[in-house]
């Protein structure tokens, strides 16, 4: 009985540990975007300046806009894509099924620095001129897998009965699918479409490889921004996009419970 108590008294300091070393450097960027002082050594004061400065900055409400664009197209086609795949995969025999589901894993396992060179590559190949575009098919393309990855589960807990008696009531194929199969796999859909949204807004490696001249996400931009030293308005502009994220995903986890507690 005591070591049950000790194992789960130090599970949970374990636990607090983790999340402090996940959430302490966020933390510390929020804290950053209120401070007076340049310096990130000394607190100088409160002050709501930075966020005044970052929407003046035509610069970073350019690579922000670019960023929210990007990331929301992409996870918008990733996810419709990943969606109609994940039903075709889904109605596979065993074998074929698990030979796609294997090459959907490789580029997720493969290193995001390999992926970005040979898509580079690629456009060049072809003669297309990195900038907007291409930036936009390399995040589509690696959203895939992860739109696959969360629509699968939910297909498999769907009953293929219920499909069928609505064709044998007299609904068309597209008809039962949005009245049957969709409502059950929505909550897989907006996980995909969340989570690549989360993985495009976040990319660095591929986006710099694929980007053409005169174009910039928020992530190259902070790049190039290191080596003459990091503006606070950067740090009010991250802690803009972390606050958004919370909030999208939270709205989104909170929507899944009640389509949960409604069925």
């Amino acid at each position: 009985m005591i070591f049950s108590k000790i194992r789960k008294v130090l599970g949970d300091i374990y636990l607090v540990f983790v999340l402090i070393f996940l959430y302490a450097p966020i933390a510390t960027l929020v804290i950053l975007s209120f401070n007076t002082s340049k310096s990130r050594n000394r607190w100088g004061g409160f002050t709501f300046d930075w966020y005044g400065e970052l929407f003046k900055s035509s610069t970073i409400m350019s690579a922000f806009r670019n960023t929210l664009i990007i990331a929301f197209l992409s996870a918008l086609i990733a996810t419709i894509i990943g969606t109609i795949a994940a039903i075709g995969i889904n109605n596979m025999r065993k074998l074929p099924k698990t030979a796609v589901m294997a090459v959907n894993n490789i580029p997720m396992l493969n290193a995001d620095i390999v992926t970005g060179i040979s898509l580079m590559l690629g456009f060049i190949a072809f003669g297309i001129s990195l900038g907007f575009k291409t930036i936009l098919i390399s995040h589509i393309t690696f959203n895939i897998p992860y739109v696959l990855l969360s629509v699968m589960p939910k297909l498999k807990q769907t009953e293929r009965v219920t499909y069928e008696a609505a064709l044998d009531l007299g609904a068309t194929p597209l008809a039962a699918f949005f009245k049957v199969v969709f409502p059950d796999i929505f909550p897989g859909i907006i996980s995909g479409f969340l989570l690549a949204f989360t993985m495009s807004l976040d990319d660095f490696i591929i986006t710099y490889f694929t980007k053409g001249a005169g174009i910039n996400t928020i992530s190259t931009l902070v790049y190039s921004e290191v080596r003459r030293g990091i503006k606070p308005s950067l740090y009010a502009l991250s802690t803009i996009i972390f606050g958004t994220v919370l909030i999208l995903l939270i709205v989104s986890n909170i929507a899944q419970n009640k389509i949960k507690k409604n069925k």
